[in-house]
């Protein structure tokens, strides 16, 4: 009878394998169980929404964000930009106004927010990131599932699309991370995302508006947990069809992002940490493998961070790419752990936050 003893790099290789399927598997599964929003016909008719995108030193972005969105409805809250933020939104079509001064321990994003908001009429208001944009028929699809859905409060998660090369490494090796900690069934106020939020005029100003939420990182997640408390109706949804993101300045936007994953939840925080890690054992426990001469073994090992991190990257071969990422978070997820845990704060285009 033939028998396998396997030899202890062998254990390690299996234990770290199933923790990386497990892991990433359910990060995939926790994004896709997410509702996709639907497209809606070309010629659907506009609806009763505007839009408001505060930005602050966005000159490079703001005029993609404006012209994706229809014409005459978009309103600019220049938050204070050092650069010529306002002046190129205005030349996009946007309408432009100053952010107010930013109150004692306020954040400028749900101050410019709370400003916008206030000189609107419409029943529904979309608030969009600057580096956010849409396709012709994302506003009418939008309102169409808010209102099929009777939901106040609708965020969306943009697809993410990658221009440096820095971007295409790390990005979605970070949306597969972040997805690690965030299950939207057991959680809906976590999975709410600030980079696209739609909200019913009437319920957004009986919360409290932005103005509620005005002194913390997490005004996205707050927003939501202030509507659940109201017994508001709220929804996440996919719309990689319909809208666009691009996450600039990986590195900071990452340490930033890291921090904040530590406010909105630390068990949310620490499934993060745990992936990154046992992801970044991926190389030792390869170089452990072919020294000890198992051969298959290692080559199966080598290709596992590939085939589970390669949904996040769309195309087969940037999934190449994965193990660089997994090595270059390191830094980042710490950096902003240990920044989070020893309640430091980071500056984001000139402020602390």
């Amino acid at each position: 009878m033939l028998s396998f003893s396997p030899g202890a790099d062998q254990v390690v290789a299996l234990g770290v394998a199933a923790l990386l399927v497990m892991l990433f598997v359910l990060a995939r599964v926790h994004y896709l169980t997410l509702p996709k929003l639907t497209a809606r016909p070309k010629d659907a008719p506009l609806p009763d929404c505007m839009a408001v995108i505060p930005a602050r030193n966005e000159e490079a972005v703001i005029a993609r964000a404006v012209h994706s969105l229809p014409h005459d409805t978009v309103i600019v809250v220049d938050d204070h930009s050092e650069d010529r933020t306002a002046e190129v939104a205005r030349k996009a079509g946007a309408g432009v106004m100053p952010a107010p001064p930013i109150p004692a321990r306020g954040i400028g994003k749900a101050n410019a927010c709370k400003a916008g908001a206030a000189v609107l009429t419409s029943k529904w208001i979309l608030f969009a990131d600057a580096d956010t944009w849409f396709e012709p028929g994302f506003l009418p699809a939008a309102v169409a599932c808010a209102e099929a859905n009777n939901l106040a409060f609708l965020s969306f998660y943009p697809g993410l699309e990658c221009e440096t090369l820095a971007e295409t490494i790390l990005a979605p090796y970070a949306e597969a991370l972040y997805f690690c900690g965030l299950n939207g069934k057991l959680d809906p106020t976590a999975v709410f995302n600030g980079q696209c939020i739609l909200v019913r005029r009437d319920a957004y100003e009986f919360i409290g508006s932005h103005g509620a939420v005005a002194n913390t990182v997490t005004d996205d997640v707050k927003l939501a947990a202030l509507a659940r408390r109201h017994r508001l109706n709220l929804a996440t949804v996919r719309a990689e069809a319909l809208a666009h993101v691009r996450l600039r300045e990986p590195w900071h936007s990452f340490r930033r992002g890291a921090l904040r994953f530590m406010a909105v939840s630390s068990w949310m925080g620490i499934v993060i940490m745990i992936a990154g890690t046992v992801a970044a054992l991926w190389l030792p426990v390869l170089v452990w493998l072919a020294s000890e001469g198992h051969r298959t073994w290692a080559a199966v090992f080598a290709a596992l961070p590939i085939v589970l991190i390669a949904p996040w990257y769309r195309r087969p071969l940037r999934a190449l790419l994965a193990p660089v990422a997994i090595y270059g978070m390191i830094p980042i997820l710490w950096g902003g752990m240990l920044n989070a845990l020893g309640g430091g704060t980071r500056e984001w285009k000139g402020r602390v936050v």
